[in-house]
């Protein structure tokens, strides 16, 4: 690149920032698509949908019908977003919320009457029912032309295949059609090939994937075991108010700028280039949350967060890399090419281990795993675009310009070696410590409460209070106001308000209320907010994630940690550093897990996030200590002790792990200081997890992989 090419390449660069700029803050069209503004969000920052449900014929339906209808519903709703909410409302009602939506009758209208299935025969007979449909899902097979058509997979019932089984032994000779009428319409009319004995069959003749799921949506609401009928529905404002979203834009602009400056600081010219690149990243991020339709949540922005840090580690480790070759007293030139080819491995590495995880969850997990999956999967390829490819174009269109004077990069001083592996019984010690006080405080707490820790109305379920004030007030003076006197009743937080718009309702969500709490609550609100008795109704309500979707998250980790230590053990080719990578994660999110006990933060939906925030953070850091120490084992020389190289891979890494650690712990710190108190339960323990990953990092990992190659020699043929 010469330097005419440079210039017109760093102009292009300015007008596409300011270009994309614009439509991130302004949009296009008259509905500002493409702007931060018009990007879907969940019940958390804006509000949505909520309707209920009540059980037909029943007035005690059993909790395990109950427990299978709300599960597949949940699975049903998430077409719409992955963030909706599904949860049981006293005895016999079902409560579902979908955020990013406004208009209720459209999603009743799509929804359909839950439980409402039949097949039924060319006479009109009924030939199986929505309940002996055990499993119904989309699927792709070949065809005769040997193409892959998209159809729809059923299972049955083990009643359900006696039924089917006799059914298409009558249809089959002739290829009758078995009609699927769902609310009373005939939703598809597959003809009967041949008689099915086992259970299992396909619809076939799908125009696409999206069309076989939506069918098969369809079969699985119909597959409920009660029979619904609307209750009522309503529009619902954020659960964290304006003042949480405007506070959490505030700190992610100045985290932002702070981290910019930083690398500015610290990398110089190389600095201003990866600057540049994350606001690139930040802008392709928000038009493609509007592209893909993301529904974005206060898991999601964890998603973002975590690939920024992500993004900012590709770069020091390239910079990093840069520097030792300009140590070496290669030129300029040759050290930025080099220095992005060493680097390379260690981010390939690092960000697909992490991706893996993101994809696993993505298509095991449910609610808000699946929209931190979804963020967080988009974030990290962003991630390794901007760093791989903007920022090196960046970078040679500095040096075309004549920007190469090896003052303008800086070069690597000797690194000191500090003997961690010497210490390592120290950093275990700590460890175990630290963990054992966890269980010891998980230990009290359920002696004194019944539960290891604090977990909030997401898995416990409690109170829901409707209440109608005499006139409208805004979520923020609800919050000071009505939350703080809940509380004080209630000993404790966790309020949940929630707007019902165009109304003067609001719903509190708490935990469990005593009968005598919900009188002096009563009491109170009559006395301060002169509201009349009746404007006052209670209902329990179940926990918002359910033990499946806990089951789901459970299965989705171990899967996803299963999957990356297959993935390390495949590119290192040696199952130590899978071993030792996997053993490091789990420590960082027992380390997590005990600060939730000892600190008594609350756990809700954010726990979730949480721990797969330090899942795919953890990982990564520890990804980049084992290439290192790979690269370092293939020039070893016969004098050289295997200790030596692993204490010199790590300290040959402490600044890519400081930095890195610095710069995603500055993006979280700005938003538990500027944050509201939900976001500050969020972002406290997350902080926890970034200064324990970057422990792991530096004084476990090395030493784990140390211990087991030691005591489990393999045939060097590594």
């Amino acid at each position: 690149m010469n330097k005419q090419k440079g210039i017109l390449s760093l102009l292009g660069i300015l007008i596409a920032m300011v270009a994309g700029a614009y439509v991130c803050i302004y949009g296009v069209g008259e509905n500002a698509a493409g702007s931060a503004k018009a990007i879907k969000q969940g019940l958390d920052l804006a509000g949505g949908v909520s309707i209920t449900y009540e059980v037909v014929g029943e007035e005690e339906p059993s909790a395990e019908d109950m427990a299978d209808t709300i599960y597949k519903l949940q699975k049903r709703v998430e077409i719409y977003s992955t963030e909706a909410l599904v949860y049981q409302e006293g005895s016999n009602r079902i409560n579902i919320e979908i955020p990013g939506v406004s208009d209720a009758n459209a999603i009743l209208e799509e929804l359909g009457k839950p439980g409402s299935l039949v097949f039924m025969d060319e006479e009109g007979n009924e030939v199986l029912s929505g309940t002996d449909i055990a499993e119904a899902k989309a699927a792709t097979q070949p065809n005769n032309m040997g193409n892959s058509e998209f159809v729809v997979a059923l299972t049955m019932t083990k009643e359900g295949t006696e039924k089917f089984a006799k059914a298409t032994k009558k249809a089959a000779p002739n290829q009758e059609i078995i009609y699927i009428i769902y609310d009373e319409e005939i939703v598809s009319a597959p003809s009967v090939q041949s008689e099915i004995t086992d259970g299992q069959c396909v619809i076939q003749g799908m125009a696409s994937y999206e069309e076989a799921e939506s069918l098969a949506s369809v079969i699985r609401i119909g597959g409920l075991k009660l029979q619904l009928q609307e209750l009522c529905s309503k529009v619902v404002g954020a659960q964290l108010g304006s003042k949480a979203i405007a506070t959490s834009l505030q700190a992610g602009a100045i985290g932002m700028m702070i981290v910019m400056l930083f690398m500015i600081v610290v990398y110089w010219l190389p600095g201003v280039a990866a600057s540049l690149a994350l606001v690139i990243y930040l802008i392709l991020m928000i038009l493609l949350l509007n592209g893909f339709e993301v529904t974005l949540t206060l898991p999601g922005i964890a998603g973002i967060i975590l690939s920024i840090g992500m993004a900012v580690d590709a770069n020091v480790i390239i910079f990093s890399r840069i520097r030792e070759e300009l140590a070496t007293g290669k030129t300029v030139r040759s050290s930025i090419k080099i220095g992005f080819q060493k680097a390379m491995s260690a981010i390939l590495d690092g960000n697909i281990t992490t991706l893996i995880a993101a994809l696993v969850l993505w298509f095991l997990g449910s609610g808000t795993v699946k929209g931190f999956a979804q963020t967080l999967a988009l974030g990290i390829a962003l991630s390794m675009f901007t760093a791989l490819f903007v920022t090196k174009f960046i970078m040679n269109a500095f040096f075309a310009i004549g920007l190469k004077d090896i003052k303008l990069y800086g070069i690597a001083k000797p690194a000191k070696t500090f003997d961690y592996l010497s210490k390592k019984g120290i950093y275990i010690g700590v460890s175990v410590l630290v963990i054992g006080a966890g269980l010891v405080f998980m230990g009290i707490g359920k002696a004194s409460t019944g539960d290891i820790l604090n977990y909030s109305l997401d898995f416990k379920g409690g109170t829901a209070t409707n209440v109608t004030f005499a006139q409208d007030m805004a979520i923020e003076e609800i919050e000071g106001t009505v939350v703080p006197m809940i509380e004080d009743i209630i000993h404790g937080g966790g309020v949940i308000p929630q707007k019902v718009q165009g109304t003067t309702e609001v719903i509190f969500k708490t935990r469990t209320l005593t009968l005598e709490e919900r009188e002096e609550m009563m009491e109170a609100l009559k006395e301060q907010f002169f509201i009349d008795a009746s404007k006052i109704t209670t209902e329990t309500i179940s926990s918002a994630i359910s033990d499946e979707m806990k089951s789901d998250a459970l299965v989705a980790i171990l899967v996803s940690t299963a999957c990356m230590l297959i993935y390390v053990w495949f590119r290192f080719k040696d199952i130590r550093f899978g071993a030792s990578s996997v053993l490091c994660l789990l420590h960082d999110v027992l380390v997590v897990v005990a600060f939730y006990a000892i600190a008594k933060v609350s756990v809700g939906s954010t726990f979730i996030a949480c721990i797969l925030t330090i899942v795919g953070y953890s990982i990564n850091a520890t990804i980049v200590i084992f290439d290192r120490i790979r690269e370092n084992m293939s020039e070893m020389k016969p004098k050289d002790e295997l200790k030596d190289i692993v204490n010199i891979s790590i300290n040959q890494s402490l600044g890519r792990s400081i930095f890195t650690s610095f710069t995603t712990f500055v993006m979280v710190a700005v938003l538990f200081v500027l944050g509201v108190t939900s976001i500050r339960e969020f972002a406290l323990p997350l902080m926890v997890g970034i200064i324990c990953g970057a422990y792991s990092s530096i004084c476990i990992a090395g030493t784990l992989w140390y211990t087991l190659r030691c005591k489990f020699e393999m045939k060097e043929n590594e």
